[in-house]
This record gives structure tokens, C-alpha cells and sequence, in this order.
């Protein structure tokens, strides 16, 4: 398994008392699973992703990836190994306002010192279909472009596992299923494993499985049969 979940816990407060985002939750998931978490909006779909995505740390609990506990490092070692291992497409982008698009998807290279940032950069976007924009800012672009922009900027690193907060949200329909045929590609080719939390049934359709939560907890799991991707 690449990601291990054991009997984690994470609250906030919510004025004198502390809510469960997640409560006590253990799963697993597989090298090469193409996983779907689903379930209400305020179930805790975004505070798993990050705590599986080590930006958050669990109040309780153990996260396993790729063997490494890693509620166990400083924050600046999680940093480094997100940046080493995983690659994350926030609901709301998180684009950098002062950067263009080439330079949001060369960011996380950059911090590598990698000197092929520019040209890996280049390829990605052309991947999400935005090869005409690559020197546009934040501002100059549309939703479903912003969203483009973060999805080549988490695979730009080739990571083992990639966390997409409802990646389809800010898409047509048309542009939302070819970024899942490429997710689905990227899962097919190189065993790229994904962890996708949403609503929309065309995405739902292509998992490997199905994780529906409901108040932090695990309401079921099911497998789904293999699909292709409608062209």
C-alpha cells in the first residue's frame, strides 16, 4: 500500500466547543488506485485530503505515505516531501497572484533546482490545453483555466500520488472530461495513484473505488468494475 490511515482524529473549534472533521478513520490505499472520496459538503472530504496530503497534521493517529509516518516530521520536512512525492490540485487553486502560468507550474521544480523547469513547465501545460496562456497571471485568466494551471502545476513533478480537490469544479463539461482522461491516463500509463475528492458522477464513474464519508467517519467503501474513459 502507499498510504496507510490509522485511527486518526482531527477536530476544530467551532466557538466554546471542538467539532470532529474526521473521527477515529482508518483505510488504505493501493500504489496505482485511482480512489474517489465522496459524501456531503461539511462530511470532512477536504480535511482527509489534507491530512493525507501531509498539509495538515491529525490531532490523533498515524498517515503512512510511501512508508514514511508523516506526522512524525518538522513542517519543514513535510514540505519536502510533499515537494519530493506528491502532487496536490486545490479547490481554489492557490495560483501564486504575481506569477504567470509558466511560472506558477515551474514553481515547485524551481525549489528542486531542477534545469529543466521551463521546458517541463511548457509540456505540461500544453497537456491541459493551455499552451496559448503560458505567459498570462491569475487575474487574466478564467476559472476553468486557474484550475487548469493547478492541475498541470501537480503533475509537473511526475509525484507518486496526486490529491485533487473537486478538480472538475470550476470546468465545462467537455474540458472537465478531457483533464479526467488525462488524470486516467497518467493512473494507466505510469501508476501515477490518485486520491480525488467529488461530486461528479462522470469522475465517480472511472474510480477503482469509492470512499463515501459522512461526519468524519467512513460510511462505505465499494469497489467499482474497471471503465474506460468516454472519448
Amino acid at each position: 500500500m502507499i498510504i496507510d490511515i490509522r485511527g486518526v482524529s482531527k477536530r476544530y473549534r467551532l466557538g466554546q466547543s471542538k467539532v470532529y472533521a474526521i473521527e477515529d478513520l482508518t483505510m488504505q490505499v493501493e500504489q496505482g488506485e485511482f480512489l474517489i472520496v465522496n459524501g456531503p459538503s461539511g462530511c470532512g472530504k477536504s480535511t482527509l485530503l489534507n491530512l493525507m496530503s501531509a498539509i495538515d497534521q491529525a490531532d490523533r493517529g498515524d498517515v503512512i505515505i510511501n512508508g514514511v509516518n508523516v506526522a512524525e516530521l518538522s513542517e519543514a520536512k513535510r514540505a519536502t516531501f510533499r515537494n519530493r512525492h506528491i502532487g496536490i490540485v486545490f479547490q481554489s487553486f492557490n495560483l501564486i497572484p504575481v506569477l504567470s502560468a509558466l511560472e506558477n507550474v515551474m514553481y515547485p521544480l524551481s525549489l528542486r533546482g531542477d534545469r529543466n523547469a521551463r521546458q517541463l513547465a511548457t509540456e505540461a501545460l500544453n497537456e491541459v490545453g493551455l499552451s496559448k496562456y503560458l505567459h498570462q497571471r491569475p487575474v487574466h485568466l478564467s476559472g476553468g483555466q486557474m484550475q487548469r494551471v493547478a492541475i498541470a502545476r501537480a503533475i509537473v513533478t511526475t509525484p507518486s500520488i496526486i490529491f485533487a480537490d473537486e478538480p472538475t469544479a470550476n470546468l465545462d463539461s467537455c474540458t472537465a472530461q478531457s483533464i479526467i482522461e488525462l488524470m486516467k491516463k497518467l493512473n494507466d500509463d505510469s501508476g501515477t495513484t490518485f486520491v480525488i475528492a467529488t461530486h461528479h458522477q462522470y469522475v465517480m464513474e472511472q474510480a477503482s473505488r469509492v470512499i463515501t464519508l459522512r461526519d468524519g467517519v467512513i460510511q462505505s467503501m465499494e469497489n467499482q468494475p474497471v471503465r474506460e474513459c468516454a472519448v
